[in-house]
């Protein structure tokens, strides 16, 4: 089934985590089989590129961006601080 697979470390957040595990025990009860995280992960996301002009995806990309982009900028600032040389006191 998955010959051309491809290791990848993905990063979310403990709710979406949560969320995806619940999701993953609802499809456990309806499907009588078990039905792994990494399952419901993969199958969220083949869906969801399957939704490529979906506002709600571009929407939630946004999100993200504007999120990375304000922790990077609070990161920059602190980093330019720290790596100014501090006057002595007289």
């Amino acid at each position: 089934m998955f010959e051309d697979k491809t290791r990848v470390l993905l990063v979310v957040p403990q709710a979406v985590l949560d969320r995806a595990r619940v999701f993953a025990g609802e499809a456990t009860s309806r499907l009588k089989r078990p039905v792994s995280l990494q399952m419901v992960l993969r199958s969220l996301i083949d869906e969801g590129l399957k939704r490529s002009g979906d506002r709600a995806v571009f929407a939630n990309i946004e999100a993200q961006v504007q999120a990375v982009r304000q922790i990077r900028s609070r990161v920059g600032r602190v980093g330019v601080e720290k790596a100014r040389p501090r006057r002595a006191a007289k």
